[in-house]
This record gives C-alpha cells, structure tokens and sequence, in this order.
C-alpha cells in the first residue's frame, strides 16, 4: 500500500536534510516499518487524559476479574483451562465492561520526537529502554466503533452479564481439555440470554442473532492495541495477561 504523504507537502526543510543524511551515513536506511508516515489513519496516538482513563479502563479490569472469580463453573475446570480461556477472552470481556460502564475517552496525535533529538541520544540509546509501539488512529476509530455499536444496543444488565459468560466459555479456544463441558456452558449462557430477551424486546426477534454478530466484532479488536492504550502507562513493560491471572488466583 503506497503511502499518500509525499503528495501532501513536498518541501523538505534544510535541518531535517542535513539531520537525515546523518543518521542515514550512520544507521544505514530505515526501514519501512520505523519511518514515521503522516498518514491520517496511520498516526500514532495516545491517551488525552491518562490519568483519568486509565484509572477508569483499571477499574474496568478488576470488575472483570470480579466476574470470572464469581462463576463457580470457571472454577470447576481444570487450572490449564482456565488460563487459556483467560488468555483468549479477557479482551472482549474487557470491552463489554467498558462498554456497560460508558467509558468513553478521547485521543491526540503522539507528538513525534525531533531528529535533532534522535541525533543527540544516538550514542545513548543502548541505554535506554525499547521504544514502546503506539496505537494508530485507525485502530482506535475501530475500537471506538464496537463502543458506539454496543451503546446503540443499550443492554441491560442482565443481557451484558449472560453475554460475557458466553463470551468466556468459548470451546474453540485450542489446547483445551474439558471442551465438551466448556461448550455446555455456553449453550447455557446463550439460552439464558435468550430467555432474557423475550420478555424485555417481545417484538424484536432478531435480536438475539444481532448481539451475537456484533459480539464478534470484538474479536478483532487485538490484544496488544488494548494493552497500548490503557494499561502500557500503568504496567509499563510487565505481561498484561499474567498480572491477570495473579488478579483472578490471589
């Protein structure tokens, strides 16, 4: 896919040329993948009140933990089967709690850091720490988008609770030994909800298959991108899914 920035502007200012033609006589070429393109869509973006959202997606994430610990029938399966089904839904689970607690949140441009510094820090870099990825915004607009299509549903809380018990007994999570039993409970969890649809949208039929499909939008929203965003400036470089897992056995 061709990059359309150098359409945008085509001026190039003296110190980025002669800053440039350094680090390229002592690097080498860049790659594609590290160069820095002003695409919209592929602008990196951060947080534009982390203190608060992040503080916000946290809580978020204990009420999540909250939830797998209180299902005796998480429990009963095999520690094995646990972690996997930790490590395979804990996103989507993630996001149906932000979207019943109507976390909102917005983002900027990450600024991006002046070749007059990389030039300076060059000879220190072996010092310091990898640098960190940084969600694009294309991705976030995506993540907004589940949000937005989740809102519109406007689920009770019954309907999100249902929900994530189907969502986190998911027999095709590979590795598994109990998978019969793990599918048993979800066919549970979905006819609950079912059950639970009836009386609350009686003239709505199709319901039940439209919160399934939009349901699985969220898999597509990747782990890392959630990481990125909400917990990275809190966790720093630690695994996201094992501080989970001492959440859920502490």
């Amino acid at each position: 896919e061709k990059c359309q920035c150098q359409h945008e502007d085509n001026r190039t200012a003296i110190l980025y040329t002669l800053l440039s033609q350094n680090l390229n006589h002592s690097r080498g070429s860049c790659s594609p993948a590290h160069q820095r393109c002003l695409c919209h869509q592929r602008r990196t973006v951060c947080l534009r009140t982390p203190h608060i959202t992040c503080q916000a997606a946290s809580d978020v994430l204990v009420k999540t933990v909250s939830f797998m610990k209180n299902l005796p029938s998480f429990h009963l399966l095999p520690r094995g089967d646990q972690l996997l089904l930790l490590d395979s839904c804990w996103v989507p689970l993630f996001l149906l709690g932000l979207a019943q607690e109507m976390v909102t949140f917005e983002v900027m441009e990450t600024p991006a850091p002046s070749m007059l510094k990389k030039i300076l820090l060059d000879g220190q870099s072996k010092w310091q720490e990898p640098e960190r990825t940084q969600p694009t915004l294309a991705s976030v607009q995506r993540l907004q988008c589940c949000l937005n299509t989740f809102w519109s549903l406007d689920l009770s809380p019954k309907e999100y609770a249902y929900l994530k018990g189907a969502i986190l007994f998911n027999p095709d999570v590979p590795g598994l030994r109990a998978s019969l039993y793990i599918e048993s409970l979800q066919r549970e969890a979905q006819r609950a909800l079912q059950e639970v649809l009836r009386p609350l949208h009686p003239e709505d039929q199709g319901r039940f298959a439209r919160i399934l499909l939009i349901t699985s939008t969220l898999k597509s929203i990747p782990p890392a991108l959630i990481t990125d965003l909400f917990f990275r400036p809190i966790i720093g470089n630690a695994d996201i899914v094992e501080l989970i897992a001492e959440m859920l056995y502490e």
